[in-house]
């Protein structure tokens, strides 16, 4: 894997972005005090469709078109938005944002393998597959031996999460091989529109009608993750992916998690296990490895 050498203004987008998705963690959570999963879903992807068409109109970006292309936006909403959105959503009524944030930050190392598994030029080398490994062994850690032993509805919980970081990985290799070709912010714009097509009826139907009249703290908490962390995330995502490149972007994954668990200690006075601290150690650690340029830089200094 190549690096880029990462800019000062690339770096600054970089943060930008680790702190908008860090602090989703919080936003959810908070919404979910008076929305259901679903619900909660179904502004995400709803409101953040209609900025980012918004966008695609301003700036007279070319318009999809053929079914097949529509095709793979519902494919890229199912696996990108519906699935893990809602079980990461649902798995946040039981555990702490702060400990979906670091489950959330195994979509890398699922990713490696799904793309190893599904798509011909990424082969799983020794050193990925040492970073898998280690990677894993952080997750282990991190559910803790307690919920491995006795199941219950916080461990299903950490599971539908994980499922969710899981289906990120599949959309990576969906992406590649059906949303070829389309400027990534027509494509954002199509996913999420096929997401809403889905969610909005999904959640009137188990949820109920979709209610505005919500408290303040639950509108601003809306706002905040529809608009800041989908659709200004996505946009800044791949500003960011121009000027730094994939290989950097993996940081991402690394700054998110502090940052959801600072905001989730000090607003929610949510307080996690030490499992939960030494897990996401090990998770970084096989990130890192994947990432290859910290063994690059110390077999340079040998």
């Amino acid at each position: 894997m190549t690096h880029r050498t990462i800019s000062t203004q690339a770096w600054g987008l970089l943060m930008l972005l680790a702190g908008l998705w860090g602090a989703s963690f919080l936003s959810i959570r908070i919404a979910l005090d008076e929305i259901p999963p679903l619900t909660s879903v179904a502004h995400r992807v709803g409101w953040a469709t209609l900025v980012l068409w918004i966008y695609v109109l301003l700036r007279r970006l070319p318009l999809p078109r053929g079914r097949s292309v529509w095709v793979g936006f519902a494919g890229m909403g199912i696996l990108n938005n519906v699935i893990p959105f809602s079980l990461m959503a649902w798995g946040q009524l039981y555990i702490p944002s702060g400990l979906t944030s670091i489950f959330n930050a195994t979509a890398a190392i699922f990713g490696v393998l799904v793309a190893a598994l599904l798509l011909s030029d990424e082969r799983l080398t020794p050193r990925r597959a040492l970073g898998v490994a280690v990677g894993f062994a952080g997750v282990v850690i991190a559910i803790g031996s307690d919920s491995l032993r006795d199941f219950d509805i916080t461990s299903l919980a950490q599971l539908a999460v994980l499922a969710g970081t899981l289906s990120y990985a599949f959309a990576g290799v969906w992406a590649r091989k059906r949303l070829v070709g389309l400027a990534p912010q027509v494509a954002a714009a199509g996913m999420l529109t096929t997401s809403t097509l889905i969610m909005v009826p999904l959640a009137w139907y188990f949820d109920g009608p979709i209610r505005l009249d919500l408290q303040p703290r639950t509108l601003l908490a809306i706002a905040y993750y529809a608009l800041g962390a989908t659709a200004l995330a996505y946009l800044l995502y791949y500003r960011v992916l121009t000027l730094a490149g994939s290989g950097n972007l993996m940081l991402v994954t690394l700054m998110i998690a502090p940052i959801a668990i600072v905001l989730g200690a000090v607003v929610l006075g949510e307080q996690l296990a030490a499992n939960a601290y030494k897990g996401f150690g090990l998770l970084a650690l096989g990130l890192l490895i994947i990432d290859g340029r910290v063994i690059d830089r110390l077999r340079r200094a040998r």
